[in-house]
């Protein structure tokens, strides 16, 4: 529909001529684009690395940008671009993005997480053992990522143990570059990303083709979800070549990882820094069992028998979103908030501004989990993405946040480490910068923390 410019506000502009400075910045400052917004309003346009990019925060601007889905278009930076690959349902629009997001979406619909469940608990108790036989202190962000891959990894796509950790240290590196410069200077994180997709992709399509040899023969997977893919179809009714496939697996491993990862990550770092909500959220855990009932575990701890617990999961997503941010492409003019924006612009919906903006910013910048049980919410929500495009492992993630506090915080007393920096690391995901050190204790029946296994300057004393 034609736009009347007239009745729009122009588009504010920062002072970038080339962007070098304002793309460092955006790098480098974790306040980038809120400082922005305090000055040029919430919808403001930049420069980054030559690229005109809109910033966008706040409810109205949102709905606007979701209210006008045919006039625009995913779009992605060259890096991530070039690193999920051309085939990649993120790269996709239109009937292709569809197509591809229905058949990869059966691996995260509400059927396959009561099927992966069961593992998904074992899992939890695995690192609850973990982490009460480690030596003290450890670092909980490794431990915390290496659970959240191996459930992506083993229990919904049945990778065996060789499989999983070559996997493991190649999708590290393949993260590390997502969001960096997309210079393949030699021993760039750019280029041994580039290096390691290549690796992941071989990888990949050997278990894919398995997968495929296994059903031939009637043979049922040992474990996973990916006979949900192996010769699946498209809407199109034709067969998705191997290297598609490989290449949707490569994404859904980004999607059901590293925003987990880092969603772990924030929770047990916001709650230790927070002791009052964490005491308050395990009266609500203690009276829950652990583990849940066989068949039941999907909603064992949904909103309606832990609202405490959903409470405390927005409030953490709401102040450290898993993703910062998503993109769009105008394909032709569209108004934001009043604004007028140009077509062939790059649109950044700034979650984390988004999710602090408000009537009260002094209110929403505190860590309050109550504010989720007093009726409306205070924000629009948006801590996977939002639209057509949302996070596709965003269920899964939930079902592992929810699994894993209950498994954890009920059955472990974790303290904070002195003298270390829980500076948030912020690309590609938050995550605490020294790997958020602590001491993990068993807690008895009451809930009081009992003595777990010696330490080694305890053993030696």
């Amino acid at each position: 529909m034609p736009l009347d410019s007239a009745t729009l506000q122009p588009l504010p502009c920062t002072p970038a001529v080339s962007g070098v400075l304002e793309t460092l910045a955006f790098f480098r400052d974790a306040d980038f684009a809120r400082k922005r917004f305090e000055r040029y309003g919430d919808v403001y346009e930049t420069s980054l690395l030559g690229q005109r990019t809109v910033f966008i925060r706040g409810d109205q601007a949102i709905s606007d940008l979701f209210a006008q889905g045919d006039a625009v278009q995913g779009w992605w930076p060259d890096s991530v671009r070039e690193l999920l690959g051309p085939l990649s349902l993120a790269n996709c629009n239109g009937a292709d993005h569809k197509a591809r997001r229905r058949v990869v979406g059966q691996l995260f619909a509400a059927a396959a997480l009561k099927r992966y469940s069961p593992a998904i608990v074992a899992q939890v108790e695995v690192l609850h053992q973990d982490l009460l036989g480690a030596q003290a202190p450890l670092a909980l962000v490794p431990q915390l990522r290496r659970f959240a891959f191996s459930v992506i990894a083993s229990t919904v796509l049945g990778l065996d143990a060789v499989d999983r950790e070559a996997l493991f240290v190649d999708f590290e590196i393949w993260c590390q570059g997502l969001f960096s410069l997309p210079f393949a200077l030699p021993g760039s994180p750019f280029a041994r990303a580039r290096q390691a997709r290549r690796r992941l992709l071989q990888r990949l399509g050997a278990v894919l083709q398995n997968a495929q040899a296994a059903a031939a023969a009637g043979a049922p997977l040992s474990a996973g979800g990916l006979d949900l893919l192996a010769g699946d179809l498209d809407e199109a009714g034709l067969p998705l070549a191997d290297v598609d496939v490989a290449e949707q697996l490569l994404l859904l491993l980004f999607a059901g990882y590293e925003t987990t990862a880092s969603a772990l990550s924030c929770l047990l770092l916001t709650l230790l820094q927070h002791p009052a909500e964490l005491a308050w959220l395990r009266e609500e855990l203690d009276g829950l069992p652990w583990p849940p009932a066989e068949g039941v575990a999907v909603s064992a701890y949904d909103a309606v028998r832990a609202p405490r617990l959903e409470a405390v999961v927005k409030e953490v997503m709401r102040l450290t979103p898993p993703v910062g941010g998503f993109f769009r492409r105008t394909r032709e003019p569209i108004a934001l908030a009043g604004v007028l924006v140009p077509a062939e612009r790059v649109v950044q919906v700034s979650i984390s501004s988004s999710q602090r903006h408000g009537a009260d910013p002094e209110d929403l910048a505190a860590f309050r989990p109550q504010r989720h049980l007093e009726g409306a919410e205070p924000v629009t929500l948006l801590p996977f993405g939002g639209g057509e495009r949302v996070c596709l492992g965003k269920a899964l993630a939930e079902l592992e946040i929810r699994l894993l506090a209950v498994g954890l915080l009920k059955q472990l007393s974790l303290a904070l480490e002195p003298d270390q920096d829980l500076t948030l690391v912020v690309i590609p995901s938050p995550t605490p910068k020294q790997g958020l050190r602590v001491r993990a204790s068993r807690r008895g029946a009451a809930g009081q923390a009992m003595a777990g296994p010696p330490s080694t300057a305890d053993a030696q004393s």
